[in-house]
């Protein structure tokens, strides 16, 4: 955006959960925070966000919370003086209460349009009256010319053979070991596919507060000599290696970015298919193309997913890791993103 756009940056100086900040050393552009004041409960403002409705923009984008009291001012002020303000987010869920839905509609009202993570929001918005014209599905995207550069060079090697001597297939997550993903439900599913004589080992790339109880339910399955908790990773080279050798990634919660990773080295995804309670990122899992559903919550139905994928695919195949790198290369990287941006804002 800062070389193609030529814009400026502002960033809340709070972030949400466990997201990083930006590294603004990396910027050649203008980027300045605005502290983050809490108002009463959830409602806030970022300092000096309002001022920047008489800056000398034509054209915003901003992400558009709800309860961030200086971005409506901000929508309104521009509104009025003829600017376009663009939102950037989510959009819509589909689990959206009343309240909810009455400050998303007067957001967009207020809006020059909607630049939205996946098609599936798009269709619920239209369902719910949203005009298409100022809807724009983006994506989303990982560091994808590293990556790229990484997996042009990527090769097969013995890593989960010389960890586990065994040649069983291999299940892969990469990520925040939180409850949320629902980690548990895997070594469950795993502990069950014994019973039938299918067995696989499964690998952990990330730490996290469900960790200890991951370890002892590995134990008590006794499942020690097949789960690898490899903690966490930065090293992308090492992370190609192994989710390229993997034979499926597994994520039983919302798969969210851990499916961009996974296709972007060649390695199909299950996820659950309840998609009010997923992160946008599911759509680029394309049933028996680049990856599978369960029933949400189910282990027999994860279980037999599992098994199902494996069995019609014993070896993962070079038609199924293209099948994947198409997903990603069409359309979850920046060079996709960059162009609709260019389209919709001239």
């Amino acid at each position: 955006m800062e070389e193609k756009l030529f814009c400026d940056f502002y960033f809340g100086s709070d972030t949400f959960g466990e997201i990083k900040k930006a590294d603004y050393s990396s910027f050649t552009k203008k980027v300045q925070e605005l502290p983050f004041v809490q108002i009463f409960k959830s409602f806030y403002v970022l300092k000096g966000q309002l001022k920047l409705a008489f800056a000398p923009y034509s054209k915003y984008i901003i992400t558009g919370q709800p309860y961030n009291i200086s971005a409506w001012l901000l929508l309104i002020l521009n509104r009025i003086q003829g600017k376009e303000t663009y939102i950037w987010n989510h959009g819509w869920y589909g689990s959206e209460g009343f309240l909810k839905k009455a400050l998303k509609k007067m957001q967009f009202k207020l809006s020059a349009g909607y630049f939205l993570y996946g098609t599936y929001a798009k269709n619920l918005m239209l369902q719910e009256g949203f005009d298409s014209k100022k809807l724009y599905v983006i994506y989303n995207s990982l560091d994808y010319t590293k990556q790229l550069g990484i997996r042009n060079k990527m090769k097969k090697t013995s890593i989960f053979k010389d960890r586990f001597d065994n040649i069983y297939p291999n299940l892969i997550f990469i990520g925040r070991l939180t409850k949320v993903k629902k980690l548990d439900m895997l070594l469950k599913a795993m502990h069950k596919a014994d019973t039938k004589n299918n067995y696989f080992n499964v690998i952990f790339i990330g730490e996290g507060t469900e960790k200890e109880l991951l370890m002892e339910m590995m134990t008590k399955y006794e499942l020690e000599s097949r789960v690898w908790f490899f903690g966490a990773c930065y090293d992308e080279k090492k992370i190609g290696e192994l989710i390229y050798n993997a034979d499926l990634c597994v994520s039983p919660g919302n798969i969210g970015l851990t499916a961009i990773h996974s296709l972007m080295f060649g390695t199909p995804a299950i996820t659950h298919g309840n998609f009010v309670n997923q992160m946008p990122e599911f759509e680029a899992i394309q049933e028996g193309e680049t990856g599978s559903f369960f029933k949400e919550n189910d282990i027999d139905s994860l279980q037999e997913r599992i098994e199902k994928w494996i069995d019609k695919h014993p070896t993962k195949s070079d038609s199924s890791i293209q099948n994947c790198h198409t997903m990603i290369d069409s359309y979850y990287n920046p060079n996709y993103q960059i162009e609709v941006l260019k389209e919709v804002l001239g």
